[in-house]
């Protein structure tokens, strides 16, 4: 399990094929697996990867062919999102994420908002039609493996539009910042909210 709140940026430095998927070797800051054991979890752009090679500021993992089927961002060199899985006595500064990448989703429009003192930031995203019904105003949402809150939602024949406000601090801590119009992106719904629409759709059946 995870929160959603980044712990640092990494870096993809290598993606190799190993059989049907990739063999990643991702960079991270000195001390950040100071920490992390071989077999641990840790969350990249939101997808829960095992940790199955370590040296002092680098991990190796091993990602399957579904996964890059489901995902973006994790067959490439470059930098990532990185979260450490949760331990039952940290702070749950965000919210509950499992780390499984529920729908890819479109950057439809990344702009400042203007006349905004703080300098925050409007990220829409374009998400599958599919999972509109996990989407609300004031819930959450995970985008590339950040934990964010929904401003509005608005459904269209094809897709949900989901408004995100972006302060400056996770512009400046996260990918997020690199993000343009266009861009994929990985998307996880909230895990109440998936458990409440299978026990609704139980009972209608």
């Amino acid at each position: 399990m995870f929160t959603g709140i980044i712990t640092a940026v990494g870096n993809i430095k290598s993606a190799q094929e190993k059989g049907d998927g990739l063999h990643l070797l991702v960079e991270v800051p000195t001390g950040y697996l100071d920490d992390v054991a071989l077999g641990d979890s840790i969350a990249i752009q939101g997808a829960c990867m095992t940790a199955t090679q370590l040296t002092s500021n680098t991990f190796a993992l091993d990602i399957s062919r579904e996964s890059l089927n489901k995902t973006v961002g994790l067959d490439k060199v470059g930098p990532v999102n990185l979260e450490k899985a949760l331990r039952l006595n940290d702070r749950l500064g965000g919210h509950l994420v499992s780390g499984h990448v529920d729908g890819v989703g479109k950057v439809a429009q990344f702009a400042a908002v203007a006349k905004d003192a703080y300098g925050s930031w409007l990220l829409q995203i374009e998400a599958p039609k599919e999972l509109a019904s996990f989407l609300a105003y004031k819930g959450s949402i995970v985008v590339n493996g950040v934990s964010l809150t929904v401003n509005q939602t608005h459904d269209t024949k094809d897709a949900c539009l989901v408004d995100i406000n972006i302060i400056p601090h996770t512009l400046e801590n996260t990918t997020l910042g690199k993000l343009k119009q266009g861009d994929a992106v990985n998307l996880e719904v909230d895990l109440i909210a998936r458990y409440v629409a299978r026990m609704l759709e139980a009972q209608i059946k």
